[in-house]
């Protein structure tokens, strides 16, 4: 996307992107399933209507929030099984990393006591598509 100015004239310049992974230990995930579903899915419900709220509030900043599945490494060896502490990615869009972290200070992932979120700049290296 693009981001237009207009005084005193319009100016159009691409937005530098970001990957953002939402992130938490695998063993705190298990002790999270581990409540009782109906606590649980309160907790849930809750967590939810806040994403919604700082989504809502941060509109622009990321596209898509998506799920990381069940996580294959692949190394000289082979392929094995593996579990890490990624949940979820997006893609965000902003000025700097730095900007980009600063908007995602207070946000409702950290109602996961363990969790945290990273940014990171995403560097086209042209010449690499397969």
């Amino acid at each position: 996307p693009l981001l237009y100015t207009t005084p005193p004239f319009a100016i159009l310049r691409y937005m530098k992107k970001f990957l953002v992974l939402y992130c938490a230990p695998a063993a705190s995930m298990a002790e999270w399933m581990a409540m009782p579903q109906e606590a649980r899915q309160a907790e849930e419900a809750k967590m939810k209507a806040e994403w919604d709220a700082w989504t809502a509030s941060h509109k622009g900043l990321q596209g898509v929030v998506a799920g990381a599945g069940k996580t294959k490494r692949v190394t000289g060896a082979g392929v094995a099984d593996v579990a890490n502490d990624v949940m979820l990615y997006a893609i965000a869009e902003g000025e700097s990393v730095d900007a980009v972290a600063a908007a995602f200070v207070g946000h409702p992932h950290f109602g996961i006591p363990t969790g945290w979120i990273d940014v990171m700049p995403i560097n086209y290296l042209p010449g690499m598509e397969a």
